[in-house]
């Protein structure tokens, strides 16, 4: 089974589930399609035991746990893939919001990723989200102030970036990862794309049918040991002050 130091994290944030909200199996249906071969067809119990799921669709339909969609999971140790998703009453701007969380092996998540984050992001109509190594995560998750040991002191010569409830608008994202899903909306509020500015983060995106974008900022997954990786975070950074709520009013 994948250890804490080599899986892939994916998150997005999207609007709050309302009513008979179709977005759990578009979600779930969108990352199947994405990995060929994946079946979502099991989940956990309280003692972590696989359990079997029969009549998956209805019961995604039906089971609204916690405002989102229960775990989910495939039956393979080796290349455990999981997926679940949650409402967090307290998003950016006092808005709830609805959150995806996938994690993915290594092998899985770099072959097919571009097509993962895109299939669950615009599944969930996502603002924005990313999907990100484990250990560049952890790193990246530093940056949000203050922190647990109080001042902000982020890792790597990273900047400080605000808390979501202090960040003016839901649609802009909250950190970076490697690989950036950014809606149109998103993209509107940091200003991508700058055709003049942004060729390099332009030869690697893609553009999404509703609009959005998928940015990687490296070509290969973030490894924030490596110096060359570092510095395409930081330029990324310095590129979009209004990611993490750093642009002046």
């Amino acid at each position: 089974m994948p250890t804490h130091q080599d899986y892939f994290r994916l998150i997005v944030y999207a609007p709050a589930l309302v009513g008979d909200d179709g977005r759990p199996l578009c979600v779930v249906h969108g990352m199947e399609r994405a990995l060929p071969g994946l079946r979502l067809e099991w989940t956990a119990s309280e003692k972590e035991d696989l359990i079997a799921v029969s009549n998956r669709d209805e019961w995604i339909t039906r089971d609204k746990t916690d405002g989102g969609f229960p775990f989910l999971c495939n039956d393979d140790d080796d290349n455990l893939v999981t997926l679940t998703g949650l409402e967090n009453p307290g998003g950016p701007c006092d808005q709830p919001q609805f959150e995806v969380f996938a994690r993915l092996p290594p092998n899985v998540a770099t072959s097919a990723a571009v097509d993962v984050l895109e299939a669950v992001a615009e599944g969930a109509r996502a603002w924005w989200g990313h999907l990100t190594p484990f250990l560049a995560a952890v790193d990246i998750a530093e940056q949000t102030a203050p922190t647990l040991a109080g001042p902000p002191s982020p890792p790597r010569g990273l900047p400080a970036l605000k808390l979501p409830d202090k960040i003016r608008s839901p649609e802009i994202p909250h950190r970076m990862g490697w690989l950036n899903y950014w809606s149109a909306a998103a993209a509107r509020a940091i200003g991508f794309p700058d055709v003049a500015r942004d060729a390099e983060l332009l030869s690697r995106s893609r553009r999404t049918a509703t609009g959005g974008w998928v940015v990687p900022i490296t070509d290969a997954p973030l490894d924030l040991d490596n110096p060359a990786h570092l510095d395409a975070l930081k330029r990324a950074y310095e590129r979009f002050p209004e990611i993490g709520g750093r642009a002046s009013p």
